[in-house]
């Protein structure tokens, strides 16, 4: 390494552990301060303030609470790095000494509990910090840093609002898109895959129509209710009956309502369900039985009328670049080490992500970052009890902040990985070691810049090697 090198790297780990402190706080006032899908106005205003300040062209508003962040640093690549900002409609149950006690309005109306149950409080300060050390160390890269805020992931509508309010047009193109969702894992690893690496997915609401009338004269109804149940229980054969062992599927019946007192028969009733599925032709066949089935059902109670079928959320298929997830998947196993890099199946789980590369047609990668205590996790799997552990959405969902395990860990970089970018600043950051550091902070901002680094250094290609750009 080269003395200007050195220089470099010692820079970028000094401005990694001043930010340290400030990204906690930063933290705990965002997960502190949820807000729902599509009102994230606090959170995008610190989003765009921050990036303000660190000397980005900021655009907001963007499909309603959106932010955009340019940094441009002379001719290169474009890379976005996309964190969603949105929280959930659920009462908080951490314990933490700066657990949400907020509440908000829902679209019905409802006053509803709000927290961070997902992680997205994480994802705003990763991607917070990451572009604050973008900006800090703008002599060891050339190009164009893209920084998204999305807002509503959990309803699955952010990603298109965005792109729906000229994402594509008013923002340049980029050459590869990246993003990361903290999970269950021990805290210091990441996971992921080529491929498909989370579910498509469809919410549906399905209103079935009766014939109301006193509970003791059943003859003169059309019962929903039982109507509703029949189509419950031969939805449970979708998947069962209708999708081969070597396929996937979930079809889950998560809302079943009807009625308002015990003798009376209700005219209506209300099924909400949920289904997963990594393929498009599964995802049809599951979706064509589900409306055969409730039309059948109705018609051999006699419904009055057909059910309606609406859809309440889609999220796409999230597919990885294959080539693109070959080369941040071997940047990260050469420089984190290969025991930190795990190679996952697809998850169950949905996100929107996928929709910014599907539809801009650009490579995408994204992956996972533990957030578990590594002892806690060790332990829960020597006594197979992982299930145990909260996972997102549950609202003791709460992943480690290993602050006051932070410290100054040297390394002894490789040679080999001296000419890349990446090389230099992912070994910085990064900082990997076997204790509980495990790099809560670091495992997550320096992610999404080993990255970006990556790819800019993967495309400068030898006619800007000796300029030392990307």
């Amino acid at each position: 390494m080269s003395t200007n090198e050195a220089n470099a790297s010692d820079l970028a780990l000094r401005d990694l552990e001043g930010l340290l402190p400030d990204l906690a706080e930063f933290y705990k006032d965002v997960h502190s301060h949820p807000e729902l899908s599509m009102q994230e106005t606090r959170t995008a205003k610190l989003a765009a303030d921050r990036l303000r300040a660190a000397g980005y062209e900021v655009t907001t508003g963007v499909g309603k609470t959106g932010v955009v962040g340019l940094l441009r640093n002379g001719d290169g690549p474009t890379v976005m790095l996309r964190a969603d900002m949105d929280a959930l409609p659920i009462q908080e149950a951490t314990g933490l000494p700066y657990a949400s006690k907020a509440t908000a309005t829902d679209r019905e109306g409802n006053t509803v509990p709000v927290s961070h149950m997902c992680g997205h409080d994480m994802h705003v300060t990763w991607l917070v910090g990451a572009a604050k050390l973008f900006a800090n160390t703008r002599a060891s890269w050339r190009g164009t840093l893209m920084a998204v805020f999305q807002p509503a992931e959990e309803t699955g509508e952010g990603a298109q609002a965005m792109i729906d309010d000229g994402l594509f047009k008013r923002f340049p193109k980029p050459g590869v898109i990246l993003g990361q969702h903290v999970m269950v894992g021990p805290s210091g690893t990441v996971a992921g895959r080529a491929g498909a690496i989370t579910s498509a997915a469809d919410s549906l609401q399905i209103r079935l129509f009766g014939r109301g009338a006193h509970g003791s004269m059943p003859q003169a109804s059309i019962d929903p209710v039982v109507m509703a149940a029949s189509t419950v229980m031969r939805l449970q054969t979708v998947v069962s009956r209708e999708v081969a062992a070597t396929e996937a599927a979930v079809l889950t019946v998560g809302v079943l309502q009807a009625g308002t007192k015990e003798n009376v028969i209700p005219d209506e009733a209300i099924i909400k369900l949920n289904v997963r599925t990594f393929d498009a032709g599964v995802r049809t066949r599951v979706l064509a039985a589900i409306e055969r089935i409730a039309n059948a059902e109705a018609a051999a109670s006699g419904a009055p009328r057909p059910p309606e079928i609406t859809t309440i959320d889609q999220y796409p298929l999230n597919v990885n670049n294959r080539d693109a997830t070959k080369r941040v998947v071997d940047a990260f196993r050469g420089h984190f080490g290969a025991e930190r890099v795990r190679e996952t199946g697809p998850a169950p789980a949905s996100e929107d992500f996928g929709s910014f590369g599907a539809e801009w047609h650009v490579p995408s990668v994204f992956w996972f970052v533990g957030g578990t205590d590594p002892e806690v996790y060790a332990k829960a799997k020597e006594a197979n009890r992982l299930n145990e552990l909260p996972v997102n959405h549950s609202p003791k969902f709460a992943p480690v902040l290993h602050l006051i395990y932070l410290r100054h860990v040297s390394l002894s970089i490789r040679q080999k990985a001296v000419s890349w970018i990446s090389s230099r600043l992912c070994s910085i950051l990064w900082a990997p070691s076997s204790s509980r550091l495990a790099g809560r902070w670091r495992g997550s901002s320096e992610n999404s810049i080993c990255s970006a680094f990556w790819y800019c250094r993967s495309r400068r290609g030898t006619r800007e090697a000796s300029r030392g750009t990307c």
